[in-house]
């Protein structure tokens, strides 16, 4: 029997392990699938030894990566890893985040905002310099990202038109918050991506949808870098 599991804090949002409960169901596997909310990355340790594989989600994506034997290109140039496969990790969040934006990016998309400096943002902002568009990185703190919240401009929110969300601002507990940005310069032109599913819509999305923008949220992002996982596990 193959054991696998997922990594994170906190967890109450994630799907994964319906998802794979559901595939292991489905397709006759023997196998199984836990949740570990976990105190601090060190904890990680001993579930590496005894399970076959590991999905990793926020805020260990960056730091897991010190406890594996080997981590592969794309992951490393990423900076994250969000698979784990007898202790070699990948990162399959960007090609979620390509599969969830690629029919949505018109031809004026040409630059990009992605809020957030941790492991999914990296990975998205990965995904959207794959598909040719420059990004710049907002952080709350200046030096960790190329903008902060205070330097976003109304010329700067006018000439990105695609604007991601990577913070956990929006998902729970903190599912009553966003992004401090002046959400009044949004437009019809503007698309809105959130890498949060659960809520279906955050305050994130409800306020670019009142201003028209496109709204997308990460459910097509999970599922794509789920079904990237499947592979990676061999299953």
């Amino acid at each position: 029997m193959q054991h696998f599991g997922i990594i994170g804090k906190p967890l109450g949002h994630s799907q994964s392990k319906t998802y794979f409960d559901k595939l292991f169901r489905e397709q006759h596997i023997d196998a199984d699938y836990k949740v570990y909310e976990i105190a601090s990355i060190e904890e990680v340790k001993p579930l590496l030894d005894r399970l076959d594989g590991l999905n990793v989600t926020s805020p260990y994506k960056e730091s897991v990566m010190a406890y594996l034997d080997a981590v592969d290109d794309t992951a490393r140039e990423i900076g994250a890893v969000n698979v784990i496969y007898h202790k070699h990790g990948y990162n399959t969040d960007w090609l979620g985040a390509m599969a969830a934006l690629k029919s949505y990016l018109r031809p004026i998309d040409k630059q990009a905002l992605v809020l957030g400096t941790g492991g999914a943002a990296r990975a998205v902002r990965f995904a959207i310099q794959q598909m040719g568009i420059h990004v710049l990185t907002v952080s709350r703190q200046a030096g960790k990202g190329d903008l902060t919240y205070a330097d976003l401009t109304a010329e700067i929110i006018r000439s990105h038109t695609v604007i991601a969300n990577c913070t956990p601002l929006g998902m729970r507990p903190l599912d009553n918050q966003m992004p401090c940005l002046p959400y009044d310069q949004l437009t019809s032109k503007h698309l809105l991506f959130d890498c949060i599913y659960n809520p279906e819509k955050t305050p994130f999305l409800a306020l670019g949808e009142q201003q028209r923008a496109t709204i997308v949220n990460g459910y097509e992002m999970f599922l794509a870098q789920a079904n990237e996982a499947k592979k990676i596990f061999r299953i």
